[in-house]
């Protein structure tokens, strides 16, 4: 019965654990077991949390023992990408070089609120270096695989989180998005991702990339436990002077709300060209499924796209320029040579991006005057090959690393909520996500259309073919 819970739900991990059909304590023990056994092939885990796993799970049977209030993720593992302070363990980020930094003192902001709601960490999950990527593949810890087919991506840089969900690993975890890190790997392993408006939820605890594009958000096999973990997650923090004060209003009572009454269109233009076939039909059979017919342009999303490249190169490089000039051969030398390259850009460009910036954000919500949601590709194909460097788009011979992001950095740039959500086409065994964008603080308008779609057997996000009949 726990190997079963474990692909599902956390709603059901939590149900099972409140009605005493199952300890907390034997849920993670089997969660455990379960990544012991499947990491290997998957990468997804760059550290393990036993001990503590196994304390927690103890006291939430403790107190469900008393008769107490154990929050509405009881018992359900979740792992977090390691940029994710965790209290006694260094902070990775990805690379080489902070492993040799003092472990934190606490934990993340976002942790000790999943933890707060129930839920139980069970380690620290592998990601490109310094979140600067789109593959998963990192060159220190080795790829992250995608559990649909071990020899393709996972998308980045959660690609950890990716695997571990995807895998069957834990129901939930926690990424990042500056430009597409929690969407890409979303669309290349078949799961529901979450990035929220830009300062919805508190980064404190997490190792900066980009801090005026850095988000934080889940990824989850069902759109109730991405609602639940983001509501888990909500209120103010004030380690994080680039939050919003806003209200800290649940999404999850809303999600059985449906569609009727939303303004939905499908974005053309930019996000109808340079993807495949498989992108496009994901869109198609959405917008199908939601009766929406309308077709909108977002003028100006490729200058943004290009803006959002240069402010992430100048930022990046800036942040990390004493160890660029103290620690330069401890860099995946992909990386590094990105960084050095902003490094040396002019900051009278960046200015100039972020005037676009403001531009273009005052273009985009006009249209939703006249629309709820829009629809566009999340990845313009499926998960290339683990070592692929180019694809072909639109006739054309690209670069994989940075054109996984060709839909999703637009609406990073400007802070939109999207919800990644997978969809199965053609017969194909690899997933293609599709994004569903809300104006900013509506994630509850994405989560609803997700949720709905998700109902009707459009989207879904099963666990992967298991790699150990055992586990």
């Amino acid at each position: 019965m726990t190997a079963k819970l474990l692909d599902g739900s956390a709603q059901a991990i939590a149900a099972a654990v409140k009605g005493g059909m199952v300890s907390a304590r034997e849920v993670a023990q089997a969660a455990l077991k379960r990544i012991e056994a499947r990491n290997g092939a998957l990468g997804a885990f760059t550290d393990m949390t036993a001990k503590r796993a196994l304390a927690k799970a103890d006291a939430i049977d403790a107190a469900r023992a008393r008769g107490e209030d154990l929050g509405p993720l009881a018992g359900a593992p979740f792992a977090v990408k390691n940029l994710f302070d965790i209290e006694g363990l260094p902070t990775r980020a990805g690379s080489k070089i902070n492993r040799d930094r003092a472990p934190p003192k606490a934990d993340a902001t976002a942790i000790a609120r999943l933890e707060a709601a129930g839920a139980v960490l069970t380690g620290a999950l592998n990601m490109g270096e310094f979140a600067y990527d789109f593959t998963g593949e990192n060159s220190h810890d080795g790829p992250s695989r995608n559990p649909h087919d071990l020899e393709r991506m996972t998308g980045g840089s959660s690609g950890g989180s990716g695997a571990a969900v995807a895998g069957g690993l834990v129901p939930i975890a926690l990424g990042t998005d500056t430009n597409g890190s929690i969407r890409v790997p979303s669309s290349l392993c078949g799961l529901f991702g979450l990035k929220p408006t830009y300062g919805r939820l508190t980064r404190a605890g997490a190792f900066p990339f980009v801090a005026s594009l850095d988000h934080v958000g889940p990824l989850a096999r069902s759109v109730g436990d991405l609602a639940l973990a983001y509501d888990a997650m909500l209120g103010r923090d004030d380690r994080d002077p680039a939050q919003a004060d806003m209200p800290a209003t649940p999404v999850s009572p809303s999600l059985k709300d449906g569609v009727a009454g939303l303004r939905i269109a499908r974005l053309g233009g930019y996000f109808a060209r340079s993807a495949d076939e498989s992108a496009l039909a994901a869109v198609d059979t959405v917008a199908r499924a939601l009766k929406a017919e309308r077709v909108v342009e977002l003028a100006g999303a490729e200058a943004a796209r290009s803006a959002a490249y240069l402010i992430s190169m100048v930022e990046g490089g800036a942040l990390h320029l004493e160890r660029l000039r103290t620690r330069g051969s401890d860099f995946d030398p992909d990386v590094r040579d990105r960084l050095i390259a902003g490094a040396m850009l002019p900051g009278a460009w960046a200015t100039q991006a972020q005037k676009y910036r403001r531009r273009f954000r005052a273009e985009t919500l006009a249209l939703f005057r006249d629309v709820d949601v829009l629809l566009a590709p999340a990845t313009p194909c499926r998960a290339p090959k683990i070592g692929q460097k180019t694809f072909v788009l639109d006739g054309q011979e690209m670069l994989v690393r940075p054109n996984l992001g060709l839909f999703t950095q637009p609406l990073s740039f400007i802070g939109l909520p999207v919800v990644a959500a997978p969809l199965w086409t053609d017969g194909q065994k690899l997933p293609i996500g599709v994004q569903i964008i809300a104006a900013p603080w509506r994630e509850d308008l994405a989560l609803r259309v997700a949720a709905s779609l998700e109902r009707a057997g459009v989207a879904a996000a099963p666990v992967a073919p298991r790699l150990d009949e055992n586990t």
